[in-house]
């Protein structure tokens, strides 16, 4: 189990913390986020139901936009967009 974090393209990132619980997946994409530009898309796969509640909580509280949530069998996907 290994947190990765890779550039997909140009402005769109994806953190990958499937198989942590919390507050790991939070703390992740927080520090995925400080790294990334105004504008900057991150993608965040995790396994964790709580920590959905946590990264939205966070979100909101730094004004960053959580723009899609998907389940993709027992993952969460949430794509965020960098405020």
């Amino acid at each position: 189990m290994a947190m990765k974090f890779e550039k997909k393209g140009e402005g769109h990132y994806m953190l990958d913390v499937t198989g942590y619980v919390c507050p790991h997946p939070q703390i992740y994409t927080k520090k995925a986020l400080e790294k990334l530009q105004t504008g900057d898309i991150l993608e965040v796969v995790f396994d964790n139901p709580s920590s959905s509640e946590s990264i939205s909580a966070m979100c909101d509280s730094n004004g960053n936009e959580i723009v899609d949530r998907k389940m993709d069998g027992g993952k969460f996907v949430f794509t965020i967009k960098k405020a």
